[in-house]
């Protein structure tokens, strides 16, 4: 009896001991991003605006992912020397530095003479100074309320993009209320947590106290955007209308536009699924760029992994993808085949260009991949299965060890999420952060263990806005120094 109480006793001071860790890491990521513009992250996950139980469940997670013992102790008092260091604005994953200080703290006197080894190229010294881009959304759908609401987000972050107005074809006072509620609420996303004020005298939201200006505007080119007092503006293109560099190039005859970047699959022009290809471009030659498309964005990235480790000779990929505002609510004419019936009641098969546009990224797949799509009743969430014959034998265990290995570790830890958990569903994946969320319980390797079948999940909307906005700090040249 004495024993049990000694138990229960020791396993709730242990947990009250982790609660007090987890309430000076939070006060320490909070001084960190607002006032030295340092952004703490574990293994990629967003420790912002964390409660404390969420932060205890992400160290929780991380464990079984990383395989390493990463505690919220060593977290805790690696975030608080990090305070104290005189360092330029960044991200680090808190998570990569605690199993890389387990490991190799024999190496070292103390723990800050770790960190200091660690990022000795982070010094404000070595940092190259940020201008801030001015953005403009081109449109306000869903990818555009779900870019402002991150672009706003980040602005405690170096402010490395600010979002100076909205573009749409009507502002009206009516309008200005309208759009303010659907940023503010949102049936998939949840309440946006912050402030939206509707300045009808000025034509303007203030969101979070930043003064974002609508702009109504029936033609690109026509907005004399230094007016508004919007500079070498970046204009993030939302509303599915102009795909080509002709339409798009309208947007550059507009006075203060520099660059421009589409949230569709785009022709001629450099589509980049970043994390992969951006590398490629021209970002000082070329002005106008295209984040490709949502699918794109979560297979290319499992693809690429497949490719340069086991090679890929053929495959199918078939979407089961969430509706969108393209199909009818209720049966209706429709320009395009089965889209026209009613979106929230069947399950309907759409083609999709993913299959084609994934070798503008990954050239080597070329005439490699069929695809298919299957719209399906439900609003977001979307899954990708891969089928695909390799060149070299594997087994499940190989290849989930591939994609973990991917997931923490090089160019593509931001893009792949890596799952264990065998109850996940497509509601588990809206909000995140990651383009590609790969179930490992789910993959399937044949017996000739050539062919294989891989599930890949997507958060349509908010895993493709992430996306976007990643290649436009990219193309702005304000991304902060990373160490992930």
């Amino acid at each position: 009896m004495l024993n049990e109480k000694s138990a229960y006793e020791a396993k709730l001071n242990e947990y009250v001991s982790d609660e007090k860790a987890a309430v000076s890491l939070i006060s320490s990521i909070g001084h960190l991003m607002y006032e030295k513009s340092i952004e703490l992250v574990l293994f990629r996950n967003p420790l912002v605006d964390q409660s404390i139980s969420q932060v205890l469940n992400l160290h929780k997670k991380a464990k079984t992912i990383s395989y390493n013992p990463v505690g919220i102790q060593e977290t805790s008092s690696l975030a608080k020397e990090i305070e104290s260091l005189d360092i330029a604005p960044s991200k680090i994953d808190i998570g990569r530095l605690a199993s890389e200080w387990e490991t190799e703290k024999s190496n070292f006197s103390s723990m800050a003479d770790f960190l200091n080894n660690k990022l000795a190229n982070f010094t404000n010294s070595n940092a190259t100074e940020l201008n801030p881009k001015d953005v403009v959304l081109y449109g306000f759908g869903r990818i555009g309320r779900l870019a402002a609401r991150e672009l706003i987000k980040q602005a405690g972050k170096g402010q490395q993009l600010r979002l100076k107005a909205i573009v749409t074809r009507s502002v009206t006072a009516n309008d200005i209320i309208k759009r303010a509620a659907l940023l503010r609420n949102d049936s998939v996303h949840g309440f946006f947590s912050g402030t939206v004020q509707e300045d009808l005298e000025n034509k303007a939201l203030i969101i979070n106290g930043q003064i974002v200006k609508m702009i109504e505007a029936k033609n690109p080119e026509d907005i004399d955007y230094p007016s508004y007092g919007i500079n070498d503006a970046l204009i993030i293109d939302n509303t599915g209308v102009f795909t080509d560099k002709e339409a798009l190039g309208r947007h550059l005859k507009a006075k203060g536009v520099s660059k421009v970047l589409l949230t569709a699959p785009g022709k001629e022009i450099p589509n980049v699924v970043y994390g992969i290809n951006e590398s490629t471009l021209d970002i000082d030659g070329d002005s106008i760029f295209s984040a490709a498309s949502c699918t794109t964005n979560a297979i290319s990235p499992i693809l690429y992994t497949i490719e340069n480790t086991l090679g890929v000779v053929k495959g199918h990929i078939e979407t089961v993808h969430a509706y969108t505002n393209d199909q009818n609510l209720l049966d209706n004419m429709h320009k395009k085949p089965r889209r026209g019936r009613s979106a929230a009641i069947n399950m309907v098969i759409t083609s999709t260009g993913a299959g084609k546009a994934v070798t503008k990224v990954i050239p080597s797949l070329a005439d490699k991949l069929t695809a298919n799509a299957v719209r399906v009743p439900t609003p977001n969430g979307s899954l990708a299965i891969l089928s695909l014959n390799v060149e070299k034998e594997t087994s499940v265990e190989e290849l989930n060890e591939i994609i973990r290995k991917a997931a923490l570790e090089g160019g593509l830890v931001n893009q792949i999420k890596y799952e264990i958990d065998p109850e996940l569903v497509s509601n588990d994946i809206i909000g995140n952060i990651c383009c590609s969320v790969y179930d490992s319980n789910a993959t399937i390797v044949s017996n000739d263990k050539k062919n294989i079948v891989l599930y890949v999940w997507y958060d349509n909307e908010f895993g493709y806005t992430k996306q976007v906005i990643r290649l436009a700090k990219y193309i702005a040249k304000v991304r902060r120094l990373i160490y992930y």
